[in-house]
């Protein structure tokens, strides 16, 4: 509740010195979370793109990308997330704006080198749905959180 004090000033809720860790923890507990979320959806996904037929062989001859290392990718580049959102919390005075804007354009970004990976079509398109199925869990979850933790807490 607000109320007016004698200078006219409106005075809010006060923000105890507590706040901003628990925003911050809050918001890595549900990062990890989501991070556990989209390997298991990557991996679960490059499993059944395998079943199908899909080879994940990134170059003439080349390697076979193994399913743990969906997994691993997906874990590191959503950690890589989960700071630039805690970043964004501490320094920005829009954070939940400005993740959702660098997340896109860095799953944009990160659309480009499957097609430039040398594998055959059922491959690449593979790799794309994968880049963007954890996008899918990440970005929702981590720009939602932000949001919430602004608006529950003003600073």
């Amino acid at each position: 509740m607000t109320s007016t004090n004698d200078t006219g000033a409106v005075a809010g809720p006060a923000s105890g010195p507590t706040s901003h860790p628990q925003r911050l923890r809050r918001l890595v507990a549900t990062g990890f979370v989501a991070t556990l979320v989209a390997m298991a959806a990557t991996t679960l996904a490059a499993a059944l793109a395998q079943a199908v037929g899909v080879g994940f062989e990134v170059s003439d001859g080349g390697e076979t990308i193994p399913l743990s290392g969906f997994a691993v990718v997906t874990g590191f580049f959503s950690v890589v997330g989960i700071v630039i959102a805690v970043a964004l919390l501490r320094w920005s005075a829009r954070p939940a704006e400005r993740f959702l804007w660098t997340a896109v354009s860095l799953t944009a970004i990160s659309l480009v080198p499957p097609l430039l990976s040398g594998a055959d079509t059922a491959t690449i398109t593979a790799l794309l749905g994968l880049h963007l199925v954890a996008a899918a869990v990440m970005t929702p979850t981590l720009t939602r959180s932000l949001r919430t933790r602004v608006a529950s807490h003003p600073d």
